[in-house]
This record gives structure tokens, C-alpha cells and sequence, in this order.
């Protein structure tokens, strides 16, 4: 007999009861088996251990009544020089490509390539022999006609007295004393041969004109040299002193512009190319007389001593221009210092451990852990310099030394490391 709708029907809601009085009772199980277990309770624990010492991390360290953890630094004074920076090239104090005045065979040099010469010093020898000969000539020449000076003087000597004696015509007279001026003319000519001739004489003895250091020889010994030549034998370039280039923008001008007419001694500094290491100590000299209009820039000329030799010609350096200074200005540590697009602002410390946020008008770096601060905090304040990220404006803070914020974070670290110990030691000794 087949079984009617009724019968299905009840049968059908019979198994569902049945079915969902087991999934009660497994889920039942489930729950009170791992509750007890306790390898699941030193887990647990272990976790909210490690959450609790997260959350002391984040609102403060243990017993400071929920205040932020900080580093802070003192609000100072100092006389803080403001500076301009700009790259800037080496160049020769002086540059001097040496030539030949006179023609003639080079016979011998007297440096070696890369030498340092001072101002004077013998250089290259040309065959004087041409020279000398022709100096004799003129010589010879001279002694001639003064000679011929010296009988006409005598000549001239006895026409005057016998002109005086009414015995000898005028026209004579005027004769002998136009011959007389015509050898000492010749004399005075002869002399200034003799000069021409000497110094031609000096000239093939090439020496150095200024001090420096002598780069690579262009004409080598045998080759005939000449006046007219612009290759030159050698090229001197003077390194000490040695001077610095560099631009500034035009709006410096004036400040720069006052102080070199009025004498003002503005140091410069030169860097290294990554601008980490001081090469040399110097000042402004020279400044350009124009403005660049490509570039609205202005050149500018420093000169150092260069003893030491650290500064060599077409070396880029990084110029420093001291343009002024700033007496008994605010400084505060750089890190302090945060920028917002309302502007410079710095956390300021009150007595009552909170912090409030204070807008500052920031200045020239002072050093390398310190900036100048125009307006905004007065000296012996104290400022928040690490832990800023987590303040807001009244936020307690409880100011800590580097040191021991190293020591609270290692300490941390320990105690998380301690309770994955223990939670593992406490799986490991369950029931098995």
C-alpha cells in the first residue's frame, strides 16, 4: 500500500528535526572540547599578551598614564651666517702660453713636463749666434761714428774761433755744425741698434713669466720656432692662488654688490663634487659686470691660497657664498621642523606635558642638525623632534632619551619573543 501525501509529509519534517539536533549537539562539542584544550589557551593568551603590549606601544609606555612616548630638543640662540650655494669651476689664477719672440732654431729646454717654474726661471734656449753677430755689427757701427762725432766736434771747435776772429765765413760755420749733428744723430742711432740687438739677445733666453705649473711641451728641441707663431712651447698655469667660478640668481645683487664696494671680506667655501668634504677656504673677489640674460644669473670669482693643492684647474666643485649672518637668531633641531600646506609648523611643549601645535616661519640651516627660525617659539622652549607622527594638537606626551626609547623598544621585542615561547612550550605539553 502506497503512502499517502500526509505520511511523506510528516515523515519528512521528522528527519529535519533529527538532522538538526546532531548539528547542535557536534557544534556543543566543538566548543567545549577547545575551550578546554590547552594548547588553544596558551594561544590566546599569547596573542592578547602581544596585543596589550602593541596598544601600550601606540597610547604610551607603561605607567605614563596613556601619554606618547617623545623625543624633544631646547629651543636655542645662535649667530647663524646665511649662505648661497652654487656649482662652481676651478680656473687658473693665471693662464700663460709661452711663445717665442724671436726666429730661430730651439736648441734645448730647461723643464720637465708638469714642473712647478717660479716668475724668471729659464725655460728654452734659442740659437743666439745670429743675434750676438748682429749686436757686434751694431757695435762696430757705433764706435764708427762716434768717431766721426768726435772729429766733427773738433772741426766745429776751430771754425768757432776763427768765425770769431772775423776768418772764416758763416756759411763754413753752419756747415761744420749741421756735419757735427749728423755723426751725433748717427751715434744715438747706433745705440738704439745696439738695444734692439741685446734685448733680442735676452729673448732667446725664454724664461718663465709668471709662477705656476708647466703642462705638456708643445715643440721639442731642433724645430725652428717663430715670432709669428701662436702654438707657443709651452702653456704655465698659476695654481696658488687659484680662483673659483660660479652664478648666483640676479636677486642677490645688491646684497653681494654692497658688500665687495664696501670692502666687506665675504668667505667662500669650496666642496668636494658630492659637496660632503671641505676643499678649501676662501673669499669673493671679483664679480661680473653683467648679468647673464639666458640664465638671470650673475658670475661670481673666488680666490684661495690652495696650498695644499686640493683645488686643480676644470675641477667642478660645490661653491658656498657666506652673504650675511644673523645675530642671536632663534635655532631650533631640523627634525623638529614639519611642513604642511599651512605652512612651517613645530609641536611645542608646555608645561602641563601636552603639546601644542605652533605655526613657525623658517630660516637659513644652521649646521647640520639645526635650522634658524624666524618667528613662532622663543628661545628655552622645547620642541617635539621624534614621535610626531602620533600627536595632535593637546596630546599628552611623557619626553624620553634616545637611549631609553632603545631599551623600551628592545625590551618589547624580548617580551613578544618570550610569549611565542611559552605559547609553544604550552602546545607541546598537552595530552598527546
Amino acid at each position: 500500500m502506497l503512502p499517502t501525501a500526509s505520511s511523506r509529509s510528516k515523515n519528512r519534517k521528522t528527519l529535519w528535526l533529527i538532522l538538526t539536533v546532531i548539528v547542535l549537539a557536534i557544534a556543543a562539542w566543538f566548543f567545549f572540547f577547545h575551550k578546554s584544550a590547552p594548547t588553544g589557551g596558551a594561544t590566546a593568551g599569547n596573542e592578547r599578551h602581544r596585543g596589550g603590549m602593541r596598544g601600550g606601544m601606540r597610547g604610551g609606555m607603561p605607567g605614563a598614564g596613556g601619554a606618547t612616548p617623545v623625543q624633544a630638543g631646547r629651543v636655542e640662540q645662535a649667530n647663524v651666517p646665511v649662505y648661497l650655494r652654487a656649482l662652481g669651476t676651478v680656473i687658473p689664477n693665471a693662464s700663460v702660453t709661452v711663445t717665442s719672440r724671436v726666429d730661430g732654431q730651439l736648441m734645448k729646454v730647461f723643464f720637465t713636463e708638469g714642473q712647478k717654474v717660479e716668475a724668471g726661471q729659464l725655460l728654452a734656449q734659442i740659437d743666439p749666434r745670429s743675434y750676438q753677430a748682429t749686436l757686434e755689427q751694431y757695435q762696430g757701427d757705433l764706435a764708427q761714428n762716434q768717431a766721426l762725432e768726435k772729429s766733427a766736434q773738433l772741426t766745429l771747435a776751430r771754425y768757432r774761433k776763427l768765425y770769431a776772429q772775423d776768418s772764416l765765413a758763416r756759411q763754413d760755420l753752419e756747415s761744420q755744425i749741421a756735419t757735427a749733428g749728423q755723426y751725433s744723430g748717427a751715434v744715438k742711432a747706433d745705440q738704439a741698434q745696439i738695444d734692439a740687438a741685446k734685448l733680442n739677445l735676452q729673448f732667446a733666453r725664454i724664461t718663465a713669466p709668471i709662477s705656476g705649473h708647466v703642462g705638456l711641451r708643445l715643440v721639442d728641441p731642433g724645430n725652428m720656432v717663430s715670432s709669428s707663431s701662436t702654438t707657443g712651447i709651452v702653456t704655465i698655469t698659476q695654481t696658488q692662488p687659484i680662483a673659483v667660478t660660479f652664478s648666483v640668481p640676479q636677486s642677490n645683487l645688491q646684497t653681494i654688490l654692497k658688500a665687495l664696494r664696501s670692502g666687506q671680506t665675504m668667505p667662500t667655501t669650496a666642496f668636494d663634487q658630492n659637496g660632503d668634504k671641505v676643499l678649501a677656504q676662501g673669499k669673493l673677489q671679483f664679480m661680473s659686470n653683467e648679468i647673464d640674460t639666458t640664465t638671470g644669473s650673475v658670475k661670481l670669482k673666488a680666490v684661495f691660497d690652495n696650498s695644499d693643492d686640493a683645488l686643480y684647474p676644470n675641477q667642478f666643485v660645490n661653491a658656498r657664498l657666506q652673504v650675511g649672518l644673523l645675530e642671536n637668531a632663534t635655532v631650533i633641531p631640523s627634525a623638529a621642523l614639519q611642513l604642511s600646506s599651512d605652512g612651517d609648523f613645530v609641536y611645542v611643549i608646555k608645561q602641563d606635558g601636552s603639546v601644542v601645535r605652533t605655526a613657525v616661519k623658517s630660516g637659513p640651516n644652521f649646521g647640520d642638525d639645526q635650522v634658524a627660525v624666524l618667528s613662532g617659539v622663543t628661545p628655552g622652549e622645547q620642541v617635539v623632534t621624534t614621535g610626531i607622527d602620533r600627536l595632535n594638537d593637546g596630546a599628552k606626551v611623557q619626553v624620553v632619551t634616545a637611549a631609553s626609547a632603545a631599551a623600551a623598544a628592545a625590551g618589547t621585542e624580548k617580551t613578544d619573543k618570550t610569549g611565542v615561547d611559552k605559547a609553544t612550550t604550552g602546545k607541546d605539553s598537552g595530552p598527546k
